[in-house]
């Protein structure tokens, strides 16, 4: 049995952080970093059923094509997507009542929708983008077992010499249906999704190289890395992406992060109309999700 200071539980049988019953959950869910953006995904449902907001977590479930889908806001951030993973995994997969886990096991399908920046010239501002593999910066898995095969391990381990930091970063990969099919190409469509291998970062100004005021630790941190390693070049950086992936392979969920190109750090160009380029993504998400 999971004790209640373990796994919160509110008095009305809600999860603690995200405010949710099991039954206001769908089994498909579209996560977002931004809580406003919760309703530019919700305006498109057919009807919605659930509207519920807790701190930087707002969900809405509703159908979308009679598809049922949530979505719900993460803030940015890791630590807040292993807040998110966890609870939306005792949601389905713990029995409030008894506190124990489930015989049988339910596993999600989370799409993360978010804004990135490109880190090669050949990836212009406006691209469609879905991390095929995504390689955390951050520590969050140095609290977990994650098991990573000898490719990952080797990739980290060049990554963690170049980058020149003092742990070794984790590398992930997408659900491989989920990714096939948000890449496959439909003639309908004039918008493409491009595939990439993601670097998510545990801050927006140093952990990304940015320099305001401060200085960051490594010189030119993004030239020493996008590029270093055969075959493996890094397409884009954000803030979640490796998070999902890490959580979702240890609790057995189908992960897939798509990306909205917003900037690209190397020519420094930034979007011009980025609600634009959000939009462009939410469509697209929308649509692939009615046809899995």
């Amino acid at each position: 049995m999971i004790p209640a200071s373990e796994l919160i539980i509110n008095p009305d049988n809600s999860i603690y952080h995200l405010n949710l019953q099991s039954h206001q959950l769908a089994d498909t869910i579209i996560t977002v970093g931004d809580p406003e953006r919760v309703p530019f995904v919700s305006q498109f449902f057919d009807s919605i059923e659930v509207k519920i907001h807790k701190r930087e977590f707002v969900t809405h479930t509703g159908t979308y094509k009679g598809k049922r889908i949530s979505v719900i806001s993460t803030g940015m951030g890791t630590d807040n997507v292993e807040v998110l993973m966890t609870e939306l995994d005792a949601l389905v997969n713990v029995d409030f009542e008894s506190r124990k886990i489930k015989e049988k096991l339910t596993s999600l399908t989370i799409i993360r929708v978010g804004t990135s920046g490109s880190l090669q010239e050949s990836i212009p501002v406006g691209t469609l983008l879905a991390s095929q593999n995504a390689v955390g910066m951050d520590t969050l898995m140095q609290f977990y077992r994650l098991e990573q095969s000898q490719k990952e391990q080797e990739i980290s381990r060049q990554i963690k010499e170049n980058a020149q930091v003092d742990f070794n970063p984790y590398i992930v990969s997408a659900n491989e249906s989920l990714i096939n099919h948000f890449t496959k190409d439909d003639a309908s469509n004039s918008i493409q999704m491009i595939k990439g291998n993601t670097l998510t970062c545990p801050g927006f100004y140093a952990p990304q190289g940015r320099e305001v005021r401060l200085k960051p630790k490594t010189d030119k941190y993004l030239d020493k890395i996008r590029n270093k390693i055969k075959d493996f070049p890094l397409t884009n950086m954000e803030m979640e992406t490796a998070g999902y992936y890490a959580m979702g392979r240890l609790l057995g969920h189908k992960m897939l992060s798509l990306n909205a190109i917003l900037a690209n750090r190397i020519t420094h160009e930034f979007s011009e109309n980025p609600q634009e380029e959000v939009n462009n993504l939410i469509d697209y998400t929308l649509e692939r999700i009615s046809s899995l």
